[in-house]
This record gives C-alpha cells, structure tokens and sequence, in this order.
C-alpha cells in the first residue's frame, strides 16, 4: 500500500493549482455573481486537456487514472465548485455509454464530446422521482425502428449547452410490468424544449434546467445497451461518478479551509492573531483532520475503480462522508471570519452555499446510508 502520488500525479497538481490559481480564483466570484456559464474557462480547461476526465485515450479523451481524475476535480472544486460541476457533467453523461454502449455509439458520441468539443448531460432526476429513481414518468414506446420518448428532466447540468442527453426512460412491458432503458438523445431532435436557467443558492457558474420530451423519436441505435437493462448502466455509472463527487466537495472543504488558516493568522483581537487561541485552533485541527480523512476515502474508492472492482459502499462512503465534511468545514470557515464570512467579498460565503448540493446531488446523504446499509447488511 503506497499512499504517494507518481510523479506524474504530482505535476498534475502542480499544473491543475497553476491554472486554478490563474485562471478560475480570480474569476470565481464574478461568475458567481453573474450567474453565468464560463465558457473562456471552459475553452481553456479543454486546451489544457483537462476537459472529459473520464474518457479513455482510444476516443480521444485524456485517459489519465482515475486518482489523477479525482486529484484534477479536486483542484478545481477548489477554484469553483460551479465550474467543477460543469466540466463533469461530460464525464458523468459518458459513464453510461462506457458502461454499456456498443463501440458504434462510443465512437460516435464520445468523439464528439473530444475531438468537437460538445457538451452533453445526464438526465435522469424528474420533479416527481429523485431519490425514488424507480417512481419516474418519463416512458418510451417502440415505434418503427426506434422509440417515442416523453417525460420531463429537472436539475439537470449543463442542459442548457448540451448537444446531446443521456436518458434514462420507463418501458411497460407486455406483461405489465415495467423496465428501464438508456438512451442517447439528441438536442435538435422535434419535440425537445429546455426549461429556464433554475435560480441556484449555490453552484451559479454552472447551468441547470429542466429537459422537456414531447413525443421524442429517438433511433434504435441510440439505445445504450439492452433494452431493459438501463437502470443496471445507470447505476453502475452512477458508483464510477461518487468518488468524483466526493473528490469535489473535499475540494470545496479544502478550499475553505485555506481561507480560513490563511485569515486566523492574520486577523487580531485582544492585541494578538485569532489563530493563538485553542478555540480557534480546535476548529481548525477538526478541519485539517477530517478533509484528510475525506481524501482518504475517495482516494480509495477511485482506487478500487482502477483495479477493475468498483464498490458502491466504498463510493457511497466517500460521497457521503466527503459531503458532510464540506459542508462542516465551511460551516466552520464563516465562523471563524465571524461577521467578515457573512460578507460576500470574502471566499467562505461561497465555498458554504457551493457544499450544500453535495449532501444532495447524485443520491442524497441519506441515500447513501442507505446503500452502505444494505451493503453491510447483505
């Protein structure tokens, strides 16, 4: 067990915190306040191939392992966790189609998000089914070499810039009963209307909507996989993207933290700096200590990714407990500003609305427990 990064995974870092130093921190807050995509950002991540993190080199992707993804996600959720968000939705829209799609489909949406520079989206949350995946409406029907989709998506990233979705649809069987089924849809296809930009307490750099499909042809050869096995695909990719989401808030965490060291040196009361009392060193002994224990355990869930044995109680560890130490940490990062991190001119603001999402999105906290239940409980 060597809990050392390569060589290579070093100068990654070191390359990943240049460009998040240069060129996301300085605009963070800007983008934040607009509310706006930042395509200059991501135009540039592309040019410095840190763009479709999860896509092999085969299809033109980085074909970096899977540690050096998390570490590169990481990075910058440190910058912004909206602009992490964004560059990510690609690497979660293409878990499905490495998962189960055939090489045709492979070749021809991956390269597309590589060598065209699209962007695509997940869509499986609806307004009525989000922890509940198995409550969606959303149905299709085999018609004439293909399928009509209809339903409706919500909170979905990057929704209104995708040239494509990744969608997970209801089918009523002959028998009754009903199964799931992946599909790639495209974004020109009639019928296709994306709702407004949702107005977001957090996560403002990245763009979120709703994704409506009004009698949706979509060909068979979009289908990801089996017909009826895209709950299966769907939540596979969904234990290959966890870490990355847990890999994301320890960089929120890290981030706040940094700020917050950095300001309890430099802030004085009583004629001396705050960081000399053991209150204020508490604080940050618990930050220090529980964003390792974070990096740890995404560290090895993405290891066991690699190794070819994926666990979703070792994914849902990570989320789960890397969200949770997020949002702590920039509980605690405000605190120690005091009033000063109640203010939107300093970073901790931010870093605490950023971590709230991660308690929420891709399976809830409490969706989590209950999957590490079931897993030591089987």
């Amino acid at each position: 067990m060597d809990f050392n990064l390569t060589d290579d995974q070093q100068a990654i870092v070191s390359m990943v915190r240049d460009v998040v130093n240069a060129e996301i921190i300085p605009l963070a807050r800007e983008f934040d306040e607009r509310e706006a995509f930042p395509v200059e950002i991501m135009d540039k991540l592309r040019e410095c191939g840190l763009f479709n993190l999860s896509i092999p080199e085969e299809y033109g992707g980085p074909g970096i392992d899977k540690l050096s993804h998390a570490l590169i996600v990481e990075e910058i959720a440190r910058g912004c966790a909206g602009i992490a968000t964004s560059l990510e939705a690609n690497s979660l829209s293409s878990y499905p189609i490495l998962v189960g799609g055939d090489e045709s489909l492979k070749q021809k949406y991956l390269k597309r998000l590589t060598e065209e520079g699209q962007y695509a989206s997940f869509a499986l949350t609806e307004p009525g089914a989000g922890s509940d995946v198995s409550g969606m409406s959303s149905t299709i029907v085999r018609k004439d070499g293909g399928y009509i989709l209809n339903g409706e998506k919500c909170f979905i990233t990057n929704a209104s810039y995708a040239h494509f979705y990744v969608v997970l649809a209801k089918q009523t069987l002959e028998n009754g009963e009903n199964s799931f089924t992946a599909l790639v849809v495209e974004r020109d296809s009639e019928g296709i209307t994306v709702g407004e930009k949702e107005k977001k307490m957090g996560l403002r750099a990245s763009n979120t909507a709703s994704v409506i499909f009004e009698d949706v042809f979509v060909p068979l050869e979009n289908r990801i996989g089996e017909e009826g096995k895209g709950f299966k695909i769907f939540m596979k990719a969904l234990s290959f993207a966890r870490p990355m989401v847990g890999a994301q808030a320890v960089g929120i965490a890290q981030g706040a933290y940094e700020s917050a060291l950095n300001y309890a040196k430099e802030r004085k009361q009583f004629k001396k700096p705050i960081a000399n009392f053991q209150s204020i060193q508490f604080m940050l002994a618990d930050m220090a200590m529980t964003i390792e224990a974070s990096r740890l355990l995404v560290h090895k869930s993405v290891f066991l990714l690699e190794q070819g044995t994926p666990s979703a109680k070792h994914a849902s560890f990570a989320k789960c407990f890397a969200a949770d130490t997020a949002m702590k940490v920039a509980e605690d990062a405000v605190q120690i500003h005091g009033g000063y991190g109640f203010i939107r001119e300093y970073p901790v603001e931010k870093y605490f609305r950023d971590a709230k999402i991660m308690q929420i999105y891709e399976g809830t906290n409490q969706i989590q427990r209950v999957v590490i239940a079931k897993e030591i409980l089987s």
